[in-house]
């Protein structure tokens, strides 16, 4: 437990519950209740609805003066898709990564990843992403199918108001209210995956029922005093098998290109999906005269993880009404699961274990809110570290490449060729090695997840709170409300915000790199404090609404920053209206970017403030040079056919290339900065606004955007750094030397560091979108999403992670009542394909479509709904990143009462 946190948190329970007793008295005049909420019955009823995400207040949808996607309850009911969360990818504008059958990752408008840290995710308000993080893990700390109320999604820079590092944009769920909505509601979701999945036969699974998918969920919730008092509780629980990731592409085919070995024959072999081969699982070998790079042989993904997905997450709520219109709401949440994650590395999330305490203050005045969210990793792994520490654990790099060397050597004097030698020399190295699914190998995989070093074993060891706090005033109504004279078309908002993250150091994860001498010693704290004021009215007859925002935020380490906004939104009629918005947006570095301290596999990933890197990026080279001299030097060497012994050949091929390196030109991290331009048009036609219309365009540019490289410091022998004031020829000679001589190190320190872009990109693009309700309750959809990269400079050696293909088409045709209470609902989504950028794979992610089907029966008078279902009904197995899994069908029956 984290006993600081847990004080501000009684400190900011008595603020917020003194703003109740402020603003009651104010509003003993107020009417009744509201009356229940009932679910929209057609887009033109919907389209009444309100939103709240764009301005932070309720506005028309139609009106909303930036670009906002609603999924409403009567689309979630149409939806083929398995639950509301996965409906949104659907959404115009919108992009999902499947890392995960229970972890998805929503994002728009581009430099997505899998731990997207630029798009925040809200449940009522509350963002709910695992701290140390950064961002949500999927859906496991939000809200079930059976308590969503609707969803809103922001596309585009939201930093202006919410702070949040919401630079590509946000997703606020709202669930049902227990005043609104009573009773008691079951839903349960029987279904089978894995239908003709190679990965899966490959496994040996002999029983279908190890494909199973089960979700069962409970809601109930009950008026306790009429008006006065109301709870709920939710619960789900979740089991199914994984979709498997078995990419066997190399990640380095020409790692022995001098010498003419490729694919099977590469001993440097390093497919996408196997771990343990990686660049520092590699060592350059003289063999018979000439250099071959040599990998250890790894592990594949399937042979390191439990593919069983668990989830069980619950949570309770207690509303009180001082007034019809002030309500006082706790929540509680809890979510622990099993399934796998992505980052640099695929880990196995194994008994992790999220917490959040929220209480929310609702007034037409006051808004305010305080929660606090915990995080624990449980037996969590880095499957990366784990394939290398099995290898090692067997026998070290030394060891291996030693007995390699030798049965290489005799492999050819017994004539085999060089590629059969190679082959030869890997199983007399391998003899031993421990086997998948054996007694040993459990057991040495069970040893290295509770061992905290990655560079020993493979645990993920962390505990994580966030706590946060935040108020916002109606100035404008707090101005009428006390008889102050203020003309109605004009409206101003004021909000302020404090978040702070504290992490206990685990030595390997993370350390305080401010306690002096012992890291471990006190919690690491990092916060942010902010605020903004927002000002607009209506002109010209209420047909011209403009607004200003400015944001200001003080984050530890960085200076203050200002985040303006300017929005205008011209409706000529009530069913036309033009948007257009200027805004920018900084985006902090998170927990992970700014104080990582991970030994990973011999390299070390650090976070790029100066009190965790210092040193390292004034004294270390690019690994990119590195890795082009030491092919060059290899080459070299490789083509060298004198009589001089390979140590004069290397020192020769040294000297000839040492100016391929390049000193490392990046520094100490920055917050990113972006400046987003959009403009809009949404309007409705015909008779009941049938028709509804939706069309978006933006243009971004970035500033110091955040990313890694990876640069290594030469070293001696002995391990001293050595500067960049040393000789360039002792420096190359160091970063040459790939492995480590017998009782020394390795010739270079490697560090993969956190940093910002030199380049100044921008990104463009534009949306379309329609909805048009035929008549006798058929809805049809489509849309079409556009997005592209522009760099004005390239090379610019870092991560972009642009990640987003340039075209995505969405059509949808559905019916809640065809005939006889059977509905039905058709989705179609393709998607180009992209290049993809991060550190676990570069390539071309393929283009891929997909088929989602449903058909419903409802009973009106038992109260219960039946769907028939499929998620990629055609069952065509794709992949919507590099190095992830593959998906293919899921085929479900949900069973739903009291909905």
């Amino acid at each position: 437990m984290l006993k600081p946190l847990h004080s501000q948190v009684g400190f900011w329970w008595l603020v917020t519950s003194g703003l109740v007793l402020l603003a009651s008295p104010k509003l003993s005049a107020q009417g009744q209740a509201r009356p229940a909420a009932t679910a929209p019955d057609s887009l033109h009823s919907e389209l009444k609805e309100v939103v709240v995400s764009a301005s932070r207040v309720e506005e028309s949808f139609l009106q909303s003066p930036v670009t906002v996607e609603k999924l409403s309850a009567r689309a979630i009911r149409l939806s083929p898709a398995p639950s509301f969360f996965d409906a949104i990818e659907h959404l115009k504008g919108v992009q999902v990564l499947s890392t995960s059958l229970g972890f998805k990752v929503i994002n728009a408008r581009g430099f997505t990843n899998t731990t997207n840290v630029r798009f925040a995710q809200l449940v009522d308000g509350v963002d709910n992403q695992a701290p140390h993080i950064g961002g949500p893990i999927g859906n496991m700390l939000g809200p079930s199918d059976l308590d969503i109320q609707r969803v809103e999604v922001v596309p585009g820079t939201a930093a202006a108001l919410y702070g949040l590092n919401a630079i590509n944009g946000l997703a606020n769920f709202q669930t049902k209210n227990p005043f609104n909505t009573e009773g008691l509601s079951v839903r349960q979701q029987t279904g089978i995956n894995h239908l003709n999945d190679s990965n899966v036969r490959s496994l040996g699974l002999g029983s279908s029922s190890e494909n199973l998918y089960s979700e069962t969920s409970l809601r109930y919730a009950h008026v306790l005093v009429a008006e006065k008092l109301a709870f709920k509780v939710n619960g789900t629980y979740l089991r199914a098998y994984d979709w498997v990731a078995g990419d066997q592409t190399d990640l380095f085919p020409n790692g022995n290109a001098t010498t003419g070995l490729f694919d099977a024959e590469n001993p440097a072999l390093d497919p996408v999906n196997r771990y343990g081969t990686e660049s520092s699982n590699r060592s350059t070998l003289t063999l018979g005269g000439r250099q071959y790079v040599v990998a250890r042989t790894g592990y594949d993904e399937r042979d390191l993880v439990n593919y069983t997905v668990k989830s069980l997450k619950a949570d309770a709520a207690l509303h009180y009404r001082f007034k019809p219109d002030v309500e006082l709401a706790y929540t509680y949440r809890v979510a622990g699961f099993d399934n796998v994650y992505q980052r640099s590395n695929r880990f196995r999330l194994q008994g992790y274990r999220l917490q959040q305490h929220a209480l929310t203050l609702t007034t037409p005045v006051v808004q305010a809110r305080a929660y606090l969210t915990q995080e624990n990793t449980g037996k969590s792994y880095n499957l990366r570290s784990m394939g290398e520490n099995l290898d090692r654990s067997f026998q070290p790099d030394a060891a291996w490449n030693s007995q390699y060397t030798s049965a290489w050597n005799a492999a050819v004097a017994a004539g085999q060729t060089v590629a059969q030698a190679h082959a030869s020399a890997r199983t007399v190295a391998d003899a031993g090695r421990l086997q998948p699914g054996t007694p040993p190998f459990n057991q040495r995989l069970s040893e290295l997840q509770d061992i905290n070093n990655w560079d020993q074993g493979a645990a993920l060891r962390v505990q994580a709170d966030l706590l946060h706090v935040e108020a916002q005033v109606n100035l404008a109504e707090a101005w009428r409300r006390h008889g102050g004279q203020l003309p109605t078309n004009l409206d101003a908002l004021a909000g302020a915000d404090h978040r702070t993250y504290e992490v206990v150091p685990d030595g390997n994860y993370f350390i305080n790199p401010e306690k002096g001498q012992d890291p471990l010693a006190d919690n690491l704290t990092y916060a942010k404090t902010g605020g903004f004021l927002q000002a607009g009215g209506r002109f010209l007859a209420e047909k011209l609404r403009l607004t200003a925002t400015l944001r200001v935020d003080k984050n530890d380490y960085f200076d203050v920053k200002l985040n303006p906004r300017f929005t205008a939104v011209f409706s000529p009629t009530q069913q036309q209206n033009f948007r257009l918005s200027y805004q920018s947006g900084y985006r902090f570095p998170s927990l992970f970017e700014g104080f990582s301290n991970v030994n990973s596999g011999q390299v070390k990933r650090i976070g790029g403030l100066r009190v965790m890197s210092d040193g390292v990026f004034e004294n270390s080279y690019l690994r990119t040079s590195i890795d082009a001299f030491n092919t060059a030097v290899t080459a070299a060497i490789n083509a060298n056919t004198s009589s001089q012994t390979t140590a004069q050949k290397r020192a020769a091929a040294v000297l000839a290339n040492q100016s391929t390196l390049v000193k490392n030109p990046y520094t100490y991290i920055k917050p990113e900065y972006i400046r987003s331009l959009e403009a809009g048009y949404k309007a409705v036609f015909l008779p009941q606004g049938r028709l509804l219309v939706d069309v978006d365009f933006y243009y971004n540019a970035y500033r110091d955007f955040i990313a890694q490289v990876e640069a290594y410091v030469p070293q001696t022998s002995t391990g001293v750094a050595l500067n960049t004031g040393t000789d360039l020829n002792t420096i190359a000679t160091a970063l040459n030397t790939t492995t480590a001589p017998a009782g020394g190190v390795r010739g270079q320190a490697r560090y993969r560091l956190w940093t910002n872009s030199q380049s100044r990109v921008t990104n463009y693009g534009g949306s379309v979108g329609v909805r048009y309700e035929v008549g006798r309750g058929f809805l049809l959809g489509a849309n079409t999403t556009y997005t592209r990269l522009r760099r004005t400079e390239n090379g610019d050696g870092l991560e972009d992670g642009f990640n987003t293909p340039r075209w995505v088409y969405n059509l949808s045709v559905a019916n809640d009542n065809v005939a006889g209470n059977f509905g039905f609902g058709l989705n179609y989504r393709h998607q180009s394909r992209y290049f993809s950028q991060t550190f676990l794979v570069v390539g071309t992610v393929p283009a891929y479509e997909s088929l989602d089907a449903q058909l419903s029966y409802h009973i009106p008078a038992a109260q219960v709904r039946l769907k028939l279902g499929a998620s990629n009904v055609l069952n065509d197995y794709y992949v919507s990143y590099l190095g992830g899994p593959s998906v293919g069908g899921l085929y479900y029956l949900t069973v739903a009462y009291g909905l």
